[in-house]
């Protein structure tokens, strides 16, 4: 068994021909808010299916809080909490009687304190005002709140979502990223799937980015990021020679359209070098900026793709 919260080991699911997943072998670490990316149709969501048991895997091995699953299924998931695919709630019922019918259907909630711990996951997702509001009439943003407030009925070891800021406002989705802050503080591991990478990027410490059923890049963040060198963008009419002074170097510099800008990778080579010579080769410089990569650059670096593929 192993530590981790999360581990795969090879798994592979196919619907007919298609290999939805192909041989993924995830890490998600004890403690960890874990980004899992990728664009819609990637693989994500049929991969979390066979982490908690709704979906049979064709092949390899699954780990969740060191248990193999499914088949100590009714050992580990009492101790994890998930939406996936979106809520799914009885329409004519309140909030609040939806999440009183989950909690007595739970074999392992105390019913003692079932109340307090309806408003106090009602609270925690910011709908103690709209609980006595009929499900059919909450806002995209709502079901989803409401979504997130069954899975915390409980304390968890495990939280795993999908899409959790789906049809949530600007605000409701920076208090999701706060929450799940919060939770990871409390020791809650998360795993949160997400085709928002900016959104991914301002709360994971580690993260997986799924292309096409496969992970292609898997570890903390900062390491993950630290693979791919910084974009040198400078802007000039002197646009083959720059080209030239920064080939020179041993960058793969390009012009970008015709509006004179020219960007390259700068790897080994600092920033600073690479201005002080293409000052000596008198390039004139109306601008020059270094971009940082994020996780779209990476991934875009890696498979060629954005984020608006279907595969």
């Amino acid at each position: 068994m192993t530590t981790a919260a999360v581990a795969t080991d090879g798994l592979t699911r196919r619907f007919g021909e298609q290999v939805a997943v192909d041989a993924v072998s995830l890490e998600v670490p004890r403690g960890a808010i874990y980004g899992f990316l990728g664009p819609n149709g990637s693989g994500k969501t049929t991969t979390i299916r066979m982490l908690l048991g709704l979906l049979s895997a064709d092949g390899g091995s699954i780990e969740v809080l060191g248990r193999p699953m499914p088949a100590q299924a009714a050992a580990v998931l009492p101790r994890v909490g998930a939406l996936i695919e979106g809520p799914a709630f009885h329409p004519y019922v309140t909030g609040l009687d939806n999440l009183r019918r989950l909690d007595s259907a739970d074999a392992t909630a105390d019913p003692a304190t079932s109340a307090a711990r309806i408003d106090a996951a009602l609270a925690r997702v910011g709908l103690t005002a709209a609980a006595g509001k009929k499900y059919r009439n909450y806002s995209l943003g709502m079901k989803q709140r409401l979504g997130l407030a069954a899975a915390l009925l409980q304390p968890r070891d495990l939280l795993i979502l999908d899409e959790p800021t789906n049809g949530l406002d600007p605000q409701g989705t920076r208090e999701v990223r706060r929450l799940i802050r919060e939770l990871a503080t409390d020791g809650t591991t998360v795993l949160v799937s997400s085709h928002l990478l900016s959104e991914i990027e301002q709360v994971a410490t580690h993260v997986g980015m799924m292309a096409a059923g496969r992970l292609v890049r898997q570890g903390p963040l900062a390491e993950v990021l630290s693979g791919e060198a910084p974009l040198l963008r400078i802007e000039t009419p002197d646009v083959e020679p720059a080209v030239r002074v920064l080939v020179d170097l041993g960058l793969a510099a390009e012009p970008i359209g015709h509006d004179g800008i020219v960007t390259a990778r700068l790897h080994a080579v600092l920033v600073e070098d690479a201005a002080a010579a293409l000052v000596r080769a008198g390039v004139r410089l109306r601008g020059l900026q270094v971009d940082r990569p994020d996780l779209e650059d990476l991934f875009v670096s890696i498979t060629g793709e954005g984020f608006d593929v279907r595969s």
